[in-house]
């Protein structure tokens, strides 16, 4: 809380220059550890987390020893751990340490999941990069940014890094690829399943086990569902041929991509239903995720709420209106209340939801623990639930500080 009003009562040059001058001595403390790498940026609204770990998996798979940060974990060649700072692109010192640590362990390549925010605040600074990546862009932190415009130019100033050198990959799909693949660069390489793109996805088939589809004429497996992690996949691709690895070499790779913590990661319980969680916390990742997660035969049970501290309130009735829309039964709760009053939160979620389906069975429950618990005990054979906006972090952020969290945790203890 002290730190949010120094963070108001200071003029913007002032914090531009504290920023600055921080990511100037990360980089001298560690000696400009990106140098010695191959460095992929990963920037977009959605997905960043997914298509960072599927190009890691590649990578690393085909002999090109590699680092990596994002939201959701870090990996150090074959060493992984859960990122619990809830920070995206990590600060200055810590993620120039991680890249020296990257050096040390004898990687070649890094990728680094950057956020607008992050580039906001220097962190971006002095980082080599040689590949941008853009996934998507929708509306986000518009509260920080001070417009969606602002939001956009935050992101392109990575692809401004490159200064006409290395790669630019771009979602040709999205309206804002072409924004981002008109900056200069050495290469450019577009992916996309509607329109024209250097790596497209034909025949797509979504099961209950996965997706399949068809690049190149060469046939793909992905074990994950949903149209938007075919996108993700195809980014991965693009960076793997970047490399000139192989087709058959990426297509066993992409086969074997696990889930990643908190992505559409599935719980399952011996009494015939399902349990995924999910980081999903915008309107159109959530959109997304009950799409490709409803039950053809069963009910689809939701838990969902949405953060505090003045973040995006807007989209809160938004979120709970899409509840309203594709789910049977919605519990709305508490998720990262920050300084606000949890109560206020679920409230305006539960407006959203109350005008889009007035008759539907719906509980406002504040306890988390509690909420999840609810669904868990509501679920029967053939249902699936759904719980959203945390995935894999490892605490929830209140008035009173950060209390150990994990909705994986709490759903193995009443599965």
């Amino acid at each position: 809380m002290i730190k949010k009003i120094i963070k108001n009562i200071t003029p913007r040059f002032l914090l531009k220059l504290y920023y600055k001058a921080w990511a100037v001595l990360a980089n001298l403390v560690y000696r400009f550890p990106s140098r010695k790498l191959i460095v992929i940026g990963v920037t977009g609204t959605k997905g960043k987390s997914t298509v960072s770990n599927m190009i890691w998996k590649v990578l690393n798979d085909n002999g090109l020893q590699t680092g990596m940060t994002t939201t959701a974990n870090f990996r150090i060649g074959d060493r992984e751990w859960i990122n619990d700072t809830k920070m995206t692109m990590q600060g200055r010192m810590r993620l120039q340490k991680l890249l020296r640590q990257m050096v040390r362990a004898g990687c070649t390549h890094a990728v680094i999941e950057t956020s607008s925010e992050g580039i906001k605040q220097f962190r971006h600074w002095g980082i080599d990069y040689d590949m941008a990546v853009f996934t998507n862009l929708t509306p986000e932190h518009i509260e920080s940014h001070g417009s969606f415009e602002n939001y956009k130019l935050a992101k392109a100033k990575l692809f401004e890094k490159l200064k006409g050198k290395g790669t630019i990959i771009v979602n040709t799909d999205d309206e804002y690829g072409e924004f981002y693949n008109s900056f200069l660069a050495q290469y450019h390489t577009t992916y996309g399943i509607k329109n024209s793109a250097d790596i497209k996805a034909s025949d797509i088939q979504i099961k209950p086990n996965g997706s399949y589809f068809i690049v190149n004429d060469i046939p793909f497996y992905l074990p994950l569902r949903g149209e938007f992690n075919i996108y993700n996949a195809l980014a991965a691709i693009a960076v793997a041929r970047s490399f000139s690895i192989d087709w058959d070499k990426i297509v066993k790779s992409i086969a074997d991509f696990g889930y990643m913590p908190g992505r559409m990661e599935e719980l399952r319980s011996d009494k015939g239903f399902s349990v995924f969680v999910d980081y999903a916390h915008t309107a159109e990742s959530l959109e997304k995720v009950y799409r490709a997660l409803k039950p053809k035969n069963g009910k689809l049970i939701v838990v969902l709420g949405s953060c505090g501290g003045g973040r995006d309130k807007a989209k809160r009735p938004i979120l709970g209106a899409l509840a309203g829309k594709y789910a049977d039964i919605a519990i709305i709760t508490d998720e990262d209340p920050y300084d606000e009053d949890p109560q206020d939160i679920i409230d305006e979620v539960w407006a959203g939801l109350e005008k889009e389906n007035p008759d539907m069975e719906k509980y406002k429950i504040i306890d988390r623990a509690e909420a999840i618990k609810k669904a868990i005990n509501t679920a029967q054979a053939g249902d699936v639930v759904v719980i959203t906006g945390k995935g894999s972090e490892q605490c929830l952020v209140t008035n009173k500080g950060k209390i150990p969290w994990d909705d994986r945790k709490i759903v193995k203890k009443y599965i």
